[in-house]
């Protein structure tokens, strides 16, 4: 076992302790948040009883092996959401490495409470990967130039086992917009969502209630946001 690995494991495990009894729990995407999967399932093995609801194919088809039984946001709302991050910076961070972002914003802001879990390289002092975007396809020329508008540079982000570009769940392309070090993530947010065509950005303002940081050695830091 890596020490990433290790560092990503006991921060999944440590906010499922978070989740109580009839909890309905949003399921994050990503190798960290499968962790958490990993281990809610363990839990609901020895009596505990949530419903998931997952926030992409691959995060159902965890959960489903896990053992966990699924809802969805018509017939429930989310009592905690636990979600992994490529970047956690103080007041922002990164996500969409998966091309999930726009079904995980829509999951963990529907959450009464949301929990990060990531290894402790991905807290940042700033943002600075570039962003990934949903982007309607018919939209994608549009989408580059109003982004090289703001400063950055687009680039759709093409599949390695498929020709053409990497798609959502919702059948949307990705785009990745490079802007460099993010000073301002607040103002970006809001400029990148008004860009038509856009159906969704993976910077997500302000959103963590807590973020929880695991280490190679087994340490878990706890941050409230």
């Amino acid at each position: 076992m890596t020490d990433r690995t290790t560092a990503k494991r006991v921060a999944g495990e440590a906010a499922v302790e978070a989740i109580d009894d009839e909890s309905v729990v949003g399921l994050g995407s990503g190798s960290t948040a499968a962790t958490a999967i990993t281990a809610l399932g363990e839990r609901v093995a020895a009596g505990l009883a949530v419903r998931g609801v997952p926030t992409s194919w691959q995060a159902r088809q965890r959960a489903r092996e896990a053992g966990i039984p699924l809802t969805d946001l018509d017939a429930d709302r989310v009592d905690i959401a636990i979600d992994g991050a490529d970047q956690v910076a103080p007041t922002a961070l990164l996500k969409g490495g998966g091309g999930a972002h726009v079904r995980e914003k829509i999951v963990d802001s529907d959450a009464e409470r949301f929990l990060v879990v990531v290894d402790d390289s991905k807290v940042v002092d700033a943002i600075d990967q570039p962003v990934p975007l949903a982007v309607l396809p018919e939209a994608r020329r549009p989408v580059a130039d109003a982004i090289a508008a703001l400063g950055g540079a687009a680039e759709t982000r093409m599949a390695t086992r498929r020709d053409g570009p990497v798609l959502t769940d919702d059948g949307a392309i990705v785009v990745d917009a490079a802007f460099g070090v993010i000073d301002d993530p607040a103002a970006l947010a809001t400029e990148l969502s008004a860009i038509p065509g856009v159906v969704g950005h993976g910077l997500f303002v302000d959103a963590a209630d807590a973020v929880y940081v695991g280490s190679a050695d087994g340490s878990v830091a706890v941050c409230d946001r």
